[in-house]
């Protein structure tokens, strides 16, 4: 069928008001995950084949991604060719455009290609303000978009002596969430950094605000790990953990080990990348058709 096609795409979205990127039970009335919007832009290519989108990464009610990955199959009707990358995010971003979701890259990829079991590596920043006694004092641009914090400063040598104990092999049960499906504990975590960031509106914003940013890459993470290593974190730069207290939440190997109302909100974790390797993605070398599916 040289009209069939698997596509994978990168994508990216506010997730304030959606309730994570898949797809929410039938019974959630009136919610929606980004998921959704994404199958039913591709829907609207009315291709003949039915539209299952397989996500790379899942992301929490609230969590952000700069870049999601995703794969699908799509099939023209009356033996048109494939669209071409350019032109099937072209046509995508017009089906979204009543939602805060952009697709930014398309690669016609192999048969047999999957993104979530193709994936390198995941990599996660974690944005925090500093200085605002309230959120309303924060800029437009980052409400909902950061973990605001009265704290003026934070004890950051503190939070990169713990950060160290979380880098390389260990056993991550005490940062897995209460009652999330087993999967294996022990992940290698390669990048655990903190470095200074900025408003989106630094520019042209009045009030001084000192923003944080927490940076963290795995080829995988447990259900809600990033959250609660960031929490751990911030606890640490705020003196409510110390760091002998981090490495004992780690070693404990439990879940019920780990702090109550410490892990970080979901408003500021963003899913920064998925990488793959290169040679996964030559397929999407090869020439194919050009023709516009909005016509």
């Amino acid at each position: 069928m040289h009209n069939w096609a698997r596509y994978l795409i990168f994508f990216q979205y506010i997730g304030t008001k959606y309730r994570g990127v898949v797809k929410v039970p039938p019974q959630q009335l009136g919610q929606s995950g980004v998921q959704e919007h994404l199958e039913e832009a591709i829907k609207k290519l009315k291709p003949v084949n039915p539209v299952s989108l397989s996500v790379s990464s899942r992301t929490d009610a609230g969590v952000h991604a700069l870049s999601n990955s995703a794969h699908f199959d799509l099939q023209r009707k009356n033996d048109k060719p494939p669209f071409t990358a350019d032109v099937l995010v072209e046509a995508l971003n017009f089906n979204l455009k009543e939602q805060q979701i952009r697709v930014t890259h398309a690669y016609r990829v192999p048969d047999d290609f999957h993104a979530r079991y193709r994936a390198q590596s995941r990599t996660y920043v974690y944005r925090v303000a500093l200085g605002a006694t309230h959120h309303t004092l924060l800029p437009l641009t980052d409400c909902n978009l950061c973990w605001s914090l009265c704290n003026t400063e934070l004890d950051i040598d503190a939070m990169h002596e713990a950060a160290a104990l979380l880098v390389g092999t260990h056993d991550f049960s005490s940062f897995r969430a209460v009652n999330s499906p087993f999967k294996n504990p022990v992940k290698t975590v390669d990048v655990v950094a903190i470095q200074p960031g900025s408003s989106f509106a630094h520019s042209h914003f009045h009030r001084r605000l000192q923003f944080w940013e927490l940076t963290f890459k795995s080829q995988s993470f447990l259900y809600k790990q990033v959250r609660r290593m960031a929490g751990v974190l911030v606890a640490a730069g705020r003196g409510r953990l110390s760091v002998s207290q981090v490495k004992q939440i780690l070693d404990a190997r439990d879940t019920l080990a780990f702090p109550h109302n410490v892990a970080a909100p979901a408003q500021g974790l963003f899913l920064k990348s998925v990488d793959y390797k290169e040679s996964d993605l030559l397929f999407s070398q090869k020439p194919d058709a050009t023709e516009d599916p909005k016509t």
